[in-house]
């Protein structure tokens, strides 16, 4: 018959147990813990805990070894549990996933997804994602604004906003809206490239002007 291995508390151990067993803000699974290595001291065997404490007898023999090893502090992390290593494991590594992000673009695409670049890099799409979310990447999204050419743009947004802010005594302003009629024209300037936490943006030019309302008293 395999007997747990014994546990013995100092008066410091006993207190520190004891105020994380009862403390109401503490994690419920560290409260667990607690009473686990509590009940131990006083001599339960591990099938005898694991009712008591509503545990498989593994969990239990578990959190009783840990403590002998690690003591107080190990009870407040969780244990270690096997499964397959990260993809990106070096920060090198996850650099050269934004480096490639931001300055290259795959052929016949405008931008990449997680599984094209995936494919590039020679890894998963969810570490691509990860890395992407870390660093505020969004290469799918991209922000657009349009400017006027009309001259007198200025002149006339100001004639329209004071309008609206101040208008003759009793007035009433009519706005009509044309664009129906706008065409959009080539682009004057590039757009600026995406960056961390930013999208990318494209500036085009309309031929459309402002034009005050109408205002009729």
């Amino acid at each position: 018959m395999r007997i747990a291995p014994r546990i013995e508390l100092d008066a410091a151990a006993q207190r520190e147990l004891t105020t994380l067993a009862r403390r109401g803000r503490v994690e419920a699974r560290v409260q667990q813990r607690a009473k686990i290595v509590l009940l131990a001291a006083q001599g339960w065997q591990n099938k005898d805990i694991a009712s008591e404490v509503d545990l498989d007898r593994r969990q239990v023999a578990l959190w009783r070894q840990r403590f002998l090893e690690g003591g107080v502090e190990a009870l407040m992390h969780d244990a270690p549990r096997p499964g397959r290593t990260p993809s990106v494991t070096t920060a090198e590594f996850e650099s050269s996933i934004v480096d490639k992000t931001l300055q290259d673009r795959p052929i016949a695409a405008t931008h990449w997804s997680t599984r094209t670049l995936a494919a590039q890099l020679g890894v998963g799409p969810t570490t691509i994602r990860r890395v992407w979310q870390r660093n505020g990447l969004r290469p799918h999204r991209q922000s657009s604004f349009k400017l006027s050419r009309d001259p007198r743009f200025e002149d006339k947004l100001l004639d329209v906003v004071g309008l609206y802010l101040n208008p003759p005594e009793r007035a009433l302003v009519l706005s009509c809206d044309e664009k129906s009629q706008i065409q959009a024209l080539n682009r004057t300037q590039p757009g600026l490239p995406m960056r961390k936490g930013r999208a990318g943006t494209a500036r085009t030019t309309t031929s459309a002007t402002a034009r005050p309302p109408c205002s009729r008293h």
